[in-house]
């Protein structure tokens, strides 16, 4: 027992699978309706958004003539490609072991871990393993929006692990591993293009602030041309099943970007309608306060550079659920917060609020389902 506690490495892994696997029994067992939620079980779970729809993608691809007859989720048959491969690709893997839903969860739940190492080798390139380890466990229900999407079928767990590592190759120079997983996080989400950007910027601040020959930067930087070369192949994957190269941007109502920052606030919106708005106002003021930190420490850094560019793309985004869209900046923000979160105090009070957390999971989840009747096409 004394050698697990001394392997920050195994009790993250641990910590993370005990975490989830409570969540889930929760649902099984039926128990938030012993006191006062409404009836669910573990198939509230499976049918939270996006889940069902990365499932269908699991099983059908992008073809219409498949999702079409046998699944009825409400959106139309375009709307799918919004949904990036990546995430489908990785159930289909568990799909061989178990059915859909389970593997859907059993991805998730293998995207937990590999988050939980990627974040604690992510704080190691600036803090001790002591606060490194402290950070990667806060990150397991800090913030709250995180530990639900790392519990749902939803490939943020994975994105955000494959950022941080990407970032972690780059720091040790080690440029073709950092941009495999760049491309990684594109695969995945489509924001991950903001991580190569962060790179650009970083090769011409290199270029123009250090006068360095442009054979150099290009002969460090062309690895992440794999970034927009896996997306150019997702794009002819879509073409393939779809006959619409660009069927990402065909997809319906579901580009949130905007010209202008704060239209959140304009809450007749799509995919806003809600005058219940407030915490957006703390999200941004912690996210830029952040930035702003980790500006003054780190200077123009990756590390800098990449949540600077995420948190002024998230003041575009007109979406009711900022909390998600912002997600990948949470262990930045963490980082920026590091000394201060990781007293005794602190972690003291989070251990308080930890119930809070949980209730706030079962709550978002039970209120965040697709109508699902049959599971059958889904097994």
């Amino acid at each position: 027992m004394a050698k697990l506690f001394k392997n920050h490495s195994l009790l993250l892994i641990l910590l993370t699978v005990v975490s989830s696997l409570s969540l889930w029994l929760i649902f099984y067992f039926k128990l938030p309706q012993q006191i006062g939620f409404p009836a669910s079980s573990l198939e509230t779970v499976y049918s939270n958004y996006d889940g069902p729809n990365y499932l269908v993608i699991s099983k059908c691809g992008y073809q219409k003539d498949c999702i079409g007859p046998e699944f009825s989720l409400p959106q139309p048959l375009e709307y799918y490609p919004a949904h990036l491969p990546g995430y489908p690709l990785i159930i289909r893997l568990f799909d061989m072991i178990t059915s859909g839903p389970k593997a859907m969860l059993l991805a998730t739940l293998f995207g937990s871990i590999f988050l939980s190492l990627s974040s604690y080798h992510f704080f190691q390139l600036f803090l001790n393993r002591q606060r490194s380890f402290i950070l990667s466990a806060l990150l397991l229900f800090i913030p709250a929006r995180l530990f639900i999407l790392r519990s749902i079928g939803a490939p943020e767990a994975w994105f955000i692990g494959a950022i941080l590592t990407s970032i972690i190759f780059f720091k040790k120079d080690r440029i073709w591993l950092s941009a495999i997983f760049a491309a990684f996080a594109q695969l995945l989400k489509s924001p991950g293009i903001l991580l190569t950007l962060s790179y650009a910027i970083i090769a011409v601040y290199q270029l123009l602030k250090h006068k360095s020959k442009l054979s150099k930067i290009i002969a460090k930087y062309y690895p992440y041309l794999l970034t927009p070369i896996t997306l150019l192949l997702i794009f002819y994957s879509y073409y393939l099943q779809t006959g619409d190269f660009f069927a990402y941007f065909h997809s319906g109502d579901n580009f949130h970007l905007n010209f202008l920052p704060y239209l959140v606030f304009i809450s007749n919106n799509t995919w806003v309608d809600s005058i219940w708005l407030e915490e957006i106002i703390y999200i941004y003021f912690l996210s830029i306060y952040a930035v702003y930190r980790l500006i003054k420490k780190f200077k123009f850094d990756i590390v800098t550079v990449f949540p600077a560019i995420f948190v002024i793309a998230t003041l575009l985004v007109s979406h009711r659920d900022i909390s998600r869209y912002i997600a990948p900046v949470y262990p930045f923000l963490l980082l920026a917060f590091a000394k201060k979160i990781t007293k005794k105090s602190v972690i003291i009070i989070l251990l308080i609020i930890l119930p809070a957390i949980i209730l706030y999971a079962i709550n978002f989840i039970m209120g965040n389902t697709a109508p699902i009747a049959d599971w059958a096409n889904y097994l």
